[in-house]
C-alpha cells in the first residue's frame, strides 16, 4: 500500500489549503483514513477522519468547524479541505489508512497500519 500526500504550501492566517492524499494497492473503499499532524518540538496528533463504512467523519476539536475530511473512492483519494487557518495549524500533516480500524481508535495513531510521507502547511500571521 502507498499513499502519497500533496497539497501543502505556505498560507496567510485565516486562508484556505486542500490536502489530498491518493492510495493505491489495497481496495480503497474498504479503508478507514485520516490525518495527523506534527509541530516541530511536538507529538503527532489527530486531526480528521472518515470511516470505511459509511463514511462517518470525525475531528479533533480545534479543527472543528473549520476542516472537512472527504473521500473520493473512484480516484482512491482522500481530501482535507482546510480553511479559516491559524498559525497553530502549522505541521507536517500526513495521511493514515487502516483497513482493520474500529471506532474506539479513530484518534490512534498506532491504529493506522499505512502512512504517507506527509506534507508542509505553514501559516504566517
Amino acid at each position: 500500500v502507498q499513499l502519497q500526500a500533496s497539497g501543502g504550501g505556505l498560507v496567510q492566517a485565516g486562508g484556505s489549503l486542500r490536502l489530498s492524499c491518493a492510495a493505491s494497492g489495497r481496495t480503497f473503499s474498504s479503508a478507514s483514513l485520516g490525518w495527523f499532524r506534527q509541530a516541530p518540538g511536538k507529538d503527532r496528533e489527530f486531526v480528521a477522519a472518515i470511516r470505511r463504512s459509511g463514511g462517518s467523519t470525525y475531528y479533533t476539536d480545534s479543527v472543528k468547524g473549520r476542516f472537512t475530511i472527504s473521500r473520493d473512492n473512484a480516484r482512491a483519494t482522500v481530501y482535507l479541505q482546510m480553511n479559516s487557518l491559524k498559525p497553530e495549524d502549522t505541521a507536517v500533516y500526513y495521511c493514515a489508512a487502516s483497513w482493520t480500524l474500529i471506532l474506539s481508535n479513530i484518534a490512534n495513531r498506532d491504529a493506522y497500519d499505512y502512512w504517507g510521507q506527509g506534507t508542509q502547511v505553514t501559516v504566517s500571521s
